[in-house]
């Protein structure tokens, strides 16, 4: 397993972390029983996984980890979560509430500190008031000792151009010790501003949903390059039809998900991706194309080419 420093918090990461959301869920959405997803993150730990993201928002994913780590000594994982600003309602939660949401996260996950606490689905439109209202909550609690470094996981859906996670880079830097974000072959605008932001403030970047959805789907995938194609976003002799992105599957890149993985982490900015498979046979195969992860040089840069100013949520 190779190792980076997560930004400013001095962290040594695992390049490749699981993530307990996504479609999976650490397993409570495929059916795994506990003894399952215990044995699964406990094979994260014996591959050298040491970081692990979770939310109050992924289920019982929280409690799922809080009991799988119990046997793990804490010093050798590192455990990101996230709490949500905004309630069902769409209405703004009060600080009581965020400070119940954190103390909840630490009973659940069996800890005494949580290592990155970060708002959940952040976008610009709230920015300022959450900033105003609700991040003063995360600095008590890191003053106490319960959290140690703060961050945020963007609402990629919604801000296709990363504009909250700019906005907060370039207004209060030294706010934010981590971001979440997604950068991948079919999203790469973030490498336009927020990782070169991210860079020049040493934020930490975990890349979140760097594969998923159409990446991992032969048919869909080949869908969206299609309608790409109709709105003259990609050339319609720019790639294949029948399989787009076959041509990345070469030397030691034996799939286009092990090819998305490798682009995922060949930029400085970023520490860590995440990876939220319930299958081992899967992780295992995303691991084995992280022990070189990078892409021949042409083919990053024909990649750049065809999708880096594609701006649309996939």
């Amino acid at each position: 397993m190779l190792y980076r420093t997560l930004g400013r918090t001095g962290l040594k990461v695992s390049l490749v972390s699981y993530g307990s959301g996504g479609a999976s869920k650490l397993g409570q959405n495929t059916g795994l029983s506990s003894s399952d997803q215990d044995f699964l993150v406990h094979r994260c730990i014996d591959e050298g996984i040491n970081l692990f993201d979770t939310s109050e928002a992924y289920g019982d994913s929280e409690a799922i980890l809080g009991r799988a780590l119990s046997s793990v000594p804490r010093d050798s994982y590192v455990v990101a979560t996230k709490c949500k600003y905004l309630d069902r309602s769409g209405a703004m939660r009060t600080p009581a509430d965020i400070a119940t949401s954190i103390e909840n996260s630490l009973i659940r996950l069996r800890v005494d500190c949580i290592d990155s606490l970060q708002f959940h689905v952040f976008n610009s439109k709230h920015y300022f008031q959450v900033v105003d209202q609700h991040y003063p909550v995360l600095k008590r609690f890191q003053e106490q000792g319960k959290i140690r470094y703060l961050g945020f996981s963007e609402q990629f859906k919604v801000e296709h151009d990363h504009k909250g996670v700019v906005l907060a880079l370039e207004t209060h830097p030294e706010l934010w010790d981590t971001v979440q974000l997604k950068y991948g072959i079919l999203n790469q605008i973030a490498a336009n501003k927020a990782l070169p932001l991210a860079l020049q403030h040493n934020v930490g970047i975990i890349n979140m949903a760097a594969v998923r959805v159409k990446l991992i789907n032969p048919q869909l995938l080949r869908e969206q390059i299609a309608e790409w194609k109709r709105q003259g976003l990609v050339a319609q002799d720019a790639v294949p039809d029948d399989d787009p992105l076959g041509w990345l599957i070469h030397d030691d890149v034996d799939s286009v998900i092990s090819a998305g993985y490798k682009f995922a982490a060949d930029h400085p900015a970023i520490s860590t991706v995440l990876t939220g498979t319930s299958s081992v046979a899967h992780l295992e195969a995303n691991l084995k194309a992280m022990e070189n992860p990078t892409l021949a040089g042409d083919d990053m840069r024909r990649l750049q080419e065809l999708f880096g100013e594609i701006a649309i949520y996939i």
